[in-house]
């Protein structure tokens, strides 16, 4: 979200701020302590708590990253579990998440997710970002499968971070979208905010957080469409929210718009929500600067991704 600063709040301490925004439901000290972290930014720049607030000052933070902060509490337990990990060295590992697992613990579910097995594999992780959120760099959605990078110490972490925010580091997503394309590709640049009451779905509005993903049809079939898209910015369902606002959601993806938009013959496929895979990762080595570049093999695509195009490109051939 955003928070556009007032005349009456100029000189306000930024920590002190925050915390009488939102009526002390956050405490101080985490709020604080996420300033710190970089976290929080004032004019798309970090700042120190301590920062004296000018008019017309632009705060920039997501109301979860606070929440999961205050709930990093309870000590995580080690998942055993065996991760797909297609490269690891001494500062980072880059894993082939699956589908069905959270990247980080939250309220509601703190035993198997990636943290939880990245610490059965290793004690060496990075805390930059909190207990919660041990080596994780970038998040992928629950039921968002594919590539992601964690790292194994702070220094790393804050290089990979920043190649990330400053777009050195290159994700790109292939998803199944409903409904028939008439333009072949294109820039999605629509601002993000949280729905209203709802800490998860997100929904394209003015006052929220800019948002930018690049699109381009690789294969279109009757009714879908097999999508290849780059984020140019890291939202909150940032992929899923841009498709469902120009109306192409993702197969599977009830949250964002799919369940009324299904064509017959797409009704008994069931799929565990939304089809979008996290596929090509390309970024800079935090140590040796050399440019490391990953992209998964169609076999090692979510078995649902794999059945449903399968499915289909046999369908486009019989026709």
């Amino acid at each position: 979200m955003k928070i556009k600063v007032e005349q009456n709040s100029a000189k306000k301490r930024l920590d002190i701020f925050l915390a009488d925004y939102f009526n002390n439901k956050y405490p101080r000290s985490k709020i604080s302590s996420l300033i710190e972290k970089k976290i929080i930014y004032v004019n798309q720049k970090p700042q120190k708590p301590s920062y004296k607030l000018k008019q017309n000052d632009i705060i920039e933070l997501e109301i979860e990253d606070i929440e999961n902060s205050i709930n990093q509490n309870q000590e995580l337990e080690p998942f055993r579990y065996k991760l797909h990990i297609l490269y690891e060295d001494d500062d980072l590992m880059v894993i082939n998440k699956p589908k069905n697992m959270l990247s980080h613990p939250t309220k509601y579910e703190r035993e198997k997710t990636l943290v939880n097995a990245l610490l059965y594999h290793t004690k060496e992780l990075s805390d930059i970002a909190g207990s919660d959120r041990l080596g994780i760099v970038h998040r992928l959605d629950k039921n968002t499968a594919g590539l992601i990078i964690t790292a194994k110490n702070n220094a790393s972490h804050q290089i990979l971070a920043q190649e990330i925010k400053e777009k050195k580091a290159k994700r790109k997503y292939l998803a199944l979208a409903l409904g028939e394309f008439k333009e072949k590709e294109g820039t999605i640049d629509k601002p993000l905010v949280h729905y209203i009451k709802d800490d998860v779905k997100m929904r394209v509005g003015e006052k929220g957080l800019q948002a930018v993903t690049n699109y381009k049809v690789i294969e279109q079939f009757e009714g879908a469409a097999l999508v290849e898209l780059e984020l140019k910015t890291g939202r909150t369902h940032q992929i899923r929210a841009h498709l469902n606002s120009i109306n192409h959601p993702i197969f599977g993806d009830n949250l964002y718009g799919a369940r009324g938009y299904l064509k017959n013959e797409f009704k008994n496929i069931k799929t565990n929500e939304q089809l979008l895979q996290s596929y090509y990762l390309s970024f800079y080595h935090p140590k040796t600067n050399e440019k490391m570049e990953f992209e998964l093999k169609y076999e090692d695509f979510s078995e649902d991704f794999i059945k449903v195009l399968n499915f289909l490109r046999s369908n486009k051939n019989e026709h």
